[in-house]
């Protein structure tokens, strides 16, 4: 089994949805539809990881993420049909360390579970003893997944050709993942060349790698452009 995951939500229908995708990868899922029982579980059952929705019929997915926390350190991921900021704020400050707006594409909650997971176990390996931590040479963002030790790049768990200056000129943004990248440096970082103003090779590689990823043109999810400044993925 990959895992122990708690889902806390009182649409039965999402939280079955979840199980179904969730158990499909192998993990071992816990639901519970208030927050009452969410509670006894996180008392009573090993759990690697929390799904909290953040509207409940009792208390909300804020106060089982501050008792979680009062113990616990595995990873919690929050799911709320709610898009403000102020939101989003409260339940990372609180110690979530994920969060999801419905409606959602439940491919991309279990990569999002994956994603977590994975930085929670190599966080605590890293942390035993006196070894230095491997080095990371993988990145999985909202589903995006790319990995430089097998040149693969997949999304949702479909993988995506790339050629290798694609792959090279996105390994690098997922690289600097929430810095602003000039075209400038991504040229000179991909091609090894000095970058001139009027070259329009990285936008060109930027647009494939959009259609590539089913990116909308007006609002892409994962490269995005910074007008005047360059690209980035958030």
């Amino acid at each position: 089994m990959n895992g122990s995951i708690l889902i806390v939500d009182d649409e039965k229908e999402i939280a079955d949805l979840l199980e179904v995708y969730l158990k499909n990868d192998g993990y071992t899922v816990h639901k519970c539809y208030n927050g009452t029982d969410a509670l006894k579980c996180i008392a009573t059952e090993p759990l690697d990881l929390a799904i909290l929705d953040v509207m409940l019929p009792d208390v909300d997915g804020f106060h089982i993420c501050q008792k979680i926390r009062e113990q616990y350190f595995f990873p919690i991921i929050m799911l709320t049909a709610k898009v403000e900021d102020t939101d989003k704020i409260m339940g990372l400050t609180i110690g979530a360390d994920d969060y999801i707006t419905k409606p959602f594409n439940p491919l991309e909650v279990v990569a999002r579970v994956k994603t977590q997971l994975r930085r929670y176990v190599r966080y605590n390996n890293a942390s035993v003893g006196s070894e230095k931590p491997a080095p990371i040479d993988e990145y999985d963002i909202r589903g995006l997944f790319i990995s430089k030790s097998t040149h693969k790049c997949t999304l949702f768990g479909k993988e995506i050709a790339l050629t290798p200056i694609e792959f090279s000129v996105l390994y690098y943004l997922c690289e600097n993942q929430g810095k602003v990248i000039s075209s400038e440096e991504l040229f000179e970082a991909v091609w090894g060349e000095k970058y001139l103003d009027n070259n329009n090779t990285v936008m060109a590689h930027i647009g494939r790698l959009r259609e590539k990823l089913h990116e909308p043109a007006r609002n892409p999810k994962f490269i995005k452009t910074v007008w005047g400044v360059g690209y980035t993925i958030e």
